[in-house]
C-alpha cells in the first residue's frame, strides 16, 4: 500500500527513493542535468553554488570539470545522501530558496538553480539573494518546468496567470503530492531583470544523446526527438 503525504514537496519523506530515480530518468538524467551542464560550459577553477542541490548529482558532475562547487537544500534527507556522495571536500548547508542565505556578498561565479524555482510562487527574494551573492558579472542558471506544461495539466488555468498545479508523484511504494507555480514566459523574465540580471540565453534543449535508444519508448510521438518540458535560463548579475 502507498501513503500519501500531508504536506507538499516533502522531499524528506522520499528521498532515497527519488534520488536514485534521478540518477537515471530520461528527464533528469538525459535531458536537464546535460543541458545544464552545457550551458555551464567550462567551469574550471570557477565557485558554483548549487542552489537546491538535493542529493548533489550536478554538484558533482561540475565538480567533475573542474568547478569549487557549494551547495544547499530544504531538505536534510536529502542533504544527507549529498554528503555522502561528495564527501567532506564539498561544502553544503540546509537552507531554504527564498530565505537568508549563509554566505558572503559576491561569493560565487555562478550559482545553479536546476528545478528549483518553479516550487515558489514569488520569486522576488530568492532571486535577490541569489543576485547578492555572485559576483559582479556572474552567471545564474536556471532551469524550471516550461509554461506550456501547465496548459496540459488536469488543473489547467489561463496561461498568463499565476498559479499552483499539483501532481502526484509514487516512487519507491511511496505517493508524495508535488505543488508547482506555473507563470508565463514573461513574468519570468520580467522577475530576472527586475533583480539586476540580463537575460544571455534562453534555452529549449533537444535530450541528450543515446536517449532515443534508452527511452524508445517516450519518443513514439516526438520524430524531431524534440521534448518541451524544461526552461533553461542563463543570467548575467548587472
Amino acid at each position: 500500500m502507498t501513503s500519501v503525504q500531508a504536506e507538499p514537496n516533502d522531499y524528506d519523506s522520499f528521498a532515497v527513493a527519488y534520488a536514485a530515480k534521478n540518477e537515471t530518468s530520461l528527464h533528469n538524467a538525459y535531458y536537464e542535468r546535460p543541458a545544464m551542464l552545457d550551458l555551464a560550459g567550462d567551469v574550471t577553477g570557477r565557485r558554483v553554488l548549487d542552489a537546491g542541490c538535493g542529493a548533489g548529482p550536478l554538484a558533482a558532475a561540475l565538480r567533475e570539470r573542474g568547478a569549487i562547487v557549494t551547495g544547499f537544500d530544504s531538505s536534510a534527507q536529502m542533504l544527507e545522501l549529498a554528503r555522502k556522495r561528495l564527501g567532506d571536500d564539498t561544502e553544503l548547508h540546509l537552507a531554504e530558496l527564498g530565505g537568508p542565505l549563509p554566505f558572503p556578498d559576491a561569493a560565487f561565479d555562478d550559482v545553479v538553480a536546476s528545478l528549483v524555482l518553479h516550487y515558489l510562487e514569488d520569486w522576488t527574494a530568492a532571486l535577490a539573494e541569489l543576485r547578492r551573492v555572485l559576483v559582479p558579472g556572474g552567471r545564474l542558471l536556471v532551469s524550471v518546468d516550461h509554461p506550456v506544461i501547465g496548459l496540459v495539466q488536469p488543473d489547467a488555468a489561463d496561461y498568463f496567470a499565476t498559479y499552483r498545479r499539483s501532481e502526484e508523484w509514487t516512487m519507491g511504494g511511496h505517493t508524495a503530492v508535488m505543488s508547482f507555480w506555473h507563470r508565463p514566459l514573461h513574468a519570468m523574465t520580467d522577475a530576472f531583470t527586475s533583480a539586476g540580471f540580463r537575460i544571455d540565453v534562453i534555452s529549449e534543449p533537444f535530450p541528450a544523446p543515446g536517449a532515443r535508444e534508452k527511452f524508445p519508448e517516450a519518443f513514439v510521438d516526438k520524430p524531431s526527438g524534440a521534448f518541451v518540458c524544461f526552461l533553461f535560463f542563463v543570467l548575467r548579475a548587472a
